[in-house]
This record gives C-alpha cells, sequence and structure tokens, in this order.
C-alpha cells in the first residue's frame, strides 16, 4: 500500500505556503488537485503556483494542457494515479493538494459504475434540457429516483448528475445502490487526509484581498490574451470563477465592478461547496488554522499527527 498525504482546504486559505514547507520537512512532491492550474497561460486567474514559489519541491498535474482542451476527473485519476506511483518509487511523500474534491475523491474512493451501460440518446436529451431549463431542474429530477445522489452532487457538475440519471434509467436502480455495493474505501493507498479551516468572516475577507490582488497582477489582460489566442466562453476552461465574468465584462454585458463582485461573490459561494464537501469524509482530519500562531506551527502539528499514524 503506498501511502498518500492530502492537503485540502477552501480557496484562497494558504494551502499552498503551507504545502511546501510540509514539502521541505515531509520529503515530499506535490500533485496539485486543482481543476484549473492544469490549464497552461491560466495563471492570474487560478492563482498558479509560480517556480519561485515551489522552492525547489517538484509539482505534479500543473500546466499540462491547454485551455481549448478538456480534461475529465477520469483522466485525472490516471495522470495522479502515475504520479503517485513514480514520487513513491522516489521513496518519497505524495501529497495531493488541492480544493477539487471530484479530484481528490476519484482517488481516495473506489466506485465504478462501468458496468452500466450507457444511453446516449437520454444523455443528450437531458444536455439539451440543461440548456433551455437550466442545471438546477436536471438536479432535481434526481430527488425522487436517487436522493443520495441529489445531495452528493451540486447542480454545475451536469455531467455526473446526467450519469446518475442515465444509471437509474437504464438499471432501474440508484447510483447509489451500485456504491454501496463496492467497499469503496478499498483503494491502493494508506490515506492521511488533513483540512485546513478558519473563521469564515476572515477566509471571505481572504478571498475577496486575493480577487483584488488578482485585478492588480493583471487579471484583464490575461483574459484579453486568452481570447486573442481563440479561447472563448464556450470552453470549460474558460468558465472558471474569475475568467468567465471577465469576458462578460469584455464582452460590455456587465460593468468591471460588477465583473469583479461576481468574481468575490463566486469565490465566497465556491469556498462554502467546498467545506459541505471535505466534511462529508470521516477519514478527515481538520486544521483550524486560528488555533495557531504561524504556518510553521502548523506544519509541525501536522507533521507531528502524520509521524503518530503512521506508528499506528
Amino acid at each position: 500500500m503506498k501511502d498518500l498525504f492530502i492537503l485540502a482546504g477552501p480557496t484562497a486559505i494558504g494551502k499552498t505556503e503551507i504545502s511546501i514547507k510540509l514539502a521541505q520537512k515531509l520529503n515530499g512532491e506535490i500533485i496539485s488537485a486543482d481543476s484549473m492550474q492544469i490549464y497552461r497561460s491560466m495563471d492570474v486567474g487560478s492563482a498558479k503556483i509560480s517556480k519561485a514559489e515551489m522552492r525547489g519541491v517538484p509539482h505534479h498535474l500543473v500546466d499540462i494542457i491547454e485551455p481549448s482542451e478538456d480534461f475529465s476527473v477520469a483522466e485525472f485519476k490516471e495522470r495522479a494515479g502515475i504520479a503517485i506511483g513514480e514520487i513513491t518509487n522516489k521513496n518519497k511523500l505524495p501529497m495531493l493538494v488541492g480544493g477539487t474534491g471530484f479530484y481528490i475523491n476519484s482517488l481516495i474512493y473506489n466506485y465504478s459504475f462501468a458496468h452500466t451501460h450507457k444511453d446516449e440518446q437520454y444523455r443528450e436529451y437531458l444536455t439539451k434540457l440543461a440548456d433551455t431549463q437550466g442545471n438546477e431542474y436536471v438536479h432535481s429530477l434526481l430527488k425522487d429516483i436517487d436522493e443520495q445522489s441529489y445531495n452528493k452532487l451540486y447542480p454545475n457538475d451536469l455531467k455526473r448528475v446526467i450519469r446518475a440519471l442515465e444509471v437509474f434509467k437504464v438499471s432501474g436502480k440508484p447510483m447509489s445502490d451500485f456504491a454501496s455495493q463496492q467497499n469503496v474505501l478499498d483503494i491502493p493507498y494508506n490515506v492521511y487526509y488533513f483540512v485546513l479551516n478558519m473563521d469564515r468572516q476572515k477566509l471571505y475577507s481572504r478571498i475577496n484581498y486575493r480577487v483584488d490582488i488578482m485585478m492588480k497582477n493583471n487579471l484583464i489582460h490575461e483574459v484579453i490574451r486568452l481570447k486573442e489566442m481563440g479561447y472563448n466562453s464556450d470552453m470549460q476552461s474558460m468558465k472558471g470563477i474569475g475568467y468567465k465574468e471577465i469576458l462578460y465584462y469584455l464582452n460590455n454585458e456587465i460593468s468591471l465592478n460588477e465583473a469583479i463582485e461576481m468574481i468575490k461573490q463566486g469565490s465566497r459561494n465556491y469556498a462554502k461547496r467546498q467545506l459541505t464537501w471535505f466534511r462529508k469524509d470521516p477519514r478527515v482530519n481538520w486544521i483550524d488554522k486560528d488555533d495557531f500562531n504561524s504556518d510553521d506551527e502548523i506544519v509541525e502539528y501536522i507533521a507531528s499527527q502524520l509521524y503518530s499514524m503512521k506508528k499506528l
């Protein structure tokens, strides 16, 4: 069994700095679990770590595809699994760091619905229904047939919502039934899972400040350059928080102040959803940043906890 260390938490809480210090202390390499940092040329809006900030710690799954390319959770799982193996073979600690819950869960849960057939026509119907009625409406269709999936999935995770509806249509059983028949924790990793948290209002202030920094770092120019390269709002990458709002502004749909406020609100809402997501996993060790005086104290505490767990 390979060791897998995880440091997660909501956007803007300070995962990057703590993860670098932990990697240096624990002889680790970092695998990014961030659904925006995978894209090249999208640095400011994704708050992407710079080479200087890495301080010599190797990072995996950063800058791996172009903004025009799609990237699935399945692809992440495959690439991350390869990286974990390579890092382990160097006798170093694989460290999964980020806030994209689906990416993290793809590695630490054993879900497989491969044996259920597909219904492309029904899938296409649901996709069109989402276009006309909205993602929330399609998501609501799950409530009566698969309440567990309804509560677990977000409306904007349209692909998985459609897959859950498709599984029920094809099999007559909710997707949660398939999950319950598997040992979902039967995975090839010893998981050491830590999630950062802090006072909600302090976190929201950090989020607002980070958006202000992004604007000072020329987020507008980054989006203009991406537009000039041919990337548009139909692409998965350009639907990310920070990018879609600036596109609205550049297309004269909203004012700059409205765009900035939308980015801040969208980021705060995202942080709230992230925390709700992480609370679902009983393996999480919560780290309240307000209980510590510095990042260094947090690093020392997490390292001591990890050593204790590995001795058990």
